[in-house]
């Protein structure tokens, strides 16, 4: 198990599934095991590491398969859930512990799930920020997002098609994140009313609705060069391959439709989120889909980018339902 340490933190390589899983962890205690989402890295839980190993808790944020330090297997159909979900179950092997509480971030909300639905013997509690949980199952995914556009073309779409989100982003990789990031972020979002950037012109690109020139509060440039150099070093089909597995998992899954998750669970959302907006539906269905939701809280005026754009208030509530598991 490589390792290296920085101030506090320490970074390890670990076997699993992919091949190896990069993760960095702070503190002793009970393991949380963070999982980014979309287009991010372990580093977008870089304020809550020492915030949960303040409060008594191993806290491990680790880089998803396709993602920065870990493997990133060559075929398309390796980025399944099924997939993610063995990596994290190795990743807690590795640690050398039996069971985690598992808390995830836009996509890795959905595989933070998926981990819970799938081996509820290894992960007792789940969080999910930003993407309320949807068991599996209903229409085909491709079939709902491709009925979604009207007249453009829906972003989910757009990723779905190999080669062509990689030939906007990786000629400008750092331009894109920032223009991404700003996009979504409650502070540099276009204004209601404005194109929606979720949604791509036929035959256009997603950063001709991105902000220009601006970067969002939570964001330095020396915060947005980290986030640049993993994807200018691992490319973004890794990433992006997540999006292409979509009608897969949901043949995948098919034994699950419908299924509850029914460990503790939080959701945290955001009121100016998409994500959030959309899925309305989804969260009012909580007491049948999350029987076991001990905390949910919606953040008023904040974004996509939750636990950047507000790390204190984030880490209030996250280690509050820590702390609420074992009492």
């Amino acid at each position: 198990m490589p390792q290296t340490s920085h101030a506090d933190r320490t970074h390890r390589l670990v076997p699993s599934p992919a091949g190896r899983t990069h993760l960095v962890e702070q503190g002793e205690g009970p393991l949380v095991l963070l999982v980014h989402g979309f287009p991010e890295s372990w580093y977008s839980w870089r304020r809550q590491l020492p915030a949960l190993a303040a409060a008594g808790y191993r806290a491990a944020a680790l880089d998803v398969r396709g993602y920065g330090r870990s493997s990133k297997p060559g075929a398309v159909d390796a980025y399944g859930l099924r997939d993610l979900v063995a990596d994290n179950v190795a990743v807690v092997e590795a640690l050398g512990e039996s069971s985690a509480v598992i808390v995830g971030h836009d996509w890795g909300a959905t595989i933070a799930a998926t981990s819970a639905l799938l081996r509820p013997d290894v992960f007792r509690a789940v969080g999910l920020l930003s993407v309320p949980y949807t068991p599996p199952g209903g229409p085909k995914p491709s079939e709902v997002f491709a009925a979604m556009g009207g007249p453009e073309e829906f972003y989910v779409s757009y990723f779905q098609q190999p080669g062509r989100a990689e030939a906007e982003i990786e000629p400008d990789v750092r331009g894109w994140l920032g223009g991404f990031y700003a996009a979504l972020s409650a502070d540099t979002m276009p204004e209601p009313g404005a194109p929606d950037p979720h949604f791509v012109t036929r035959g256009g690109t997603l950063r001709e609705r991105f902000p220009e020139g601006r970067l969002p509060h939570w964001l330095t440039e020396a915060e947005l060069d980290v986030y640049a150099a993993e994807f200018e070093r691992s490319g973004v089909t890794g990433a992006l391959n997540r999006y292409r597995n979509m009608d897969r998992d949901w043949a995948d899954l098919a034994d699950h439709h419908g299924a509850p998750v029914h460990q503790p669970s939080l959701f945290l959302g955001g009121s100016r989120d998409a994500s959030t907006t959309w899925l309305a539906d989804a969260i009012e269905a909580y007491p049948r889909t999350l029987p076991g939701l001990t905390a949910s809280h919606l953040l008023d005026g904040c974004g996509h980018w939750l636990q950047q754009e507000r790390p204190d208030e984030t880490n209030r509530h996250l280690i509050d339902w820590l702390r609420s598991l074992d009492a």
